[in-house]
């Protein structure tokens, strides 16, 4: 951020906490000078098979990965729908597709971005303003580091590119929607998977 100077604000903000996610937007604004693009991009997990998942790690998932992208789309959309013109790019995930074993919580969570993601865009496209979904496969990350070997192996062997992705694959799908190029795109999930979810 501080190589952009003046043009990036850090604003950390815990998305577990409906005060600090809804004063979130204001604050950008006032720092930017309003908010054309909007990119939810949060995730946490809080894996457990289903039947001894608590309520805590449900609702913690949830919180964070769906119910912030509820909220900061909310508070972003007024002033785009005013201005005519803005992006909104949910980030999900191929779990929200295929669902996986131990993580209920999240691929609900995903899944739920991508019904948001179609609402919001009907809701919104006659006012000049997009909002799409980048749906990753497993991508080289803080996340995928924690697999043991199996796991990996496993993982790989559902992949047919047959390696992780890398975040600058993911963040270009993100670009794309964002740019004036992809002004006739709304409601729709890219997926940037290696192949392994062909939808």
């Amino acid at each position: 951020a501080a190589e952009l100077g003046a043009r990036a604000h850090v604003l950390p903000t815990n998305l577990s906490d409906t005060t600090a996610v809804e004063a979130l937007v204001p604050a950008a604004e006032a720092a930017l000078g309003g908010l054309d693009i909007l990119v939810n991009n949060a995730g946490i997990t809080r894996d457990n098979i289903f039947v001894r998942m608590k309520d805590e790690e449900w609702d913690q998932v949830i919180a964070v990965n769906l119910t912030a992208a509820f909220r900061l789309s909310r508070a972003a959309v007024r002033g785009m729908m005013r201005r005519r013109a803005g992006r909104i790019v949910n980030i999900g995930s191929v779990v929200g597709t295929t669902g996986n074993p131990g993580q209920g919580n999240y691929a609900a969570a995903k899944a739920g971005l991508v019904g948001l993601t179609k609402a919001l865009a009907a809701e919104v496209a006659s006012r000049n303003v997009t909002v799409n979904c980048v749906s990753p496969g497993f991508i080289a990350s803080p996340m995928t580091d924690v697999l043991n070997e199996k796991q990996r192996e496993g993982i790989l062997g559902r992949v047919p590119a047959g390696r992780l992705g890398e975040g600058a694959e993911v963040a270009a799908a993100v670009v794309y929607l964002a740019s004036a190029e992809a002004a006739y795109v709304t409601g729709q999930t890219l997926h940037v998977n290696g192949g392994m979810a062909m939808v």
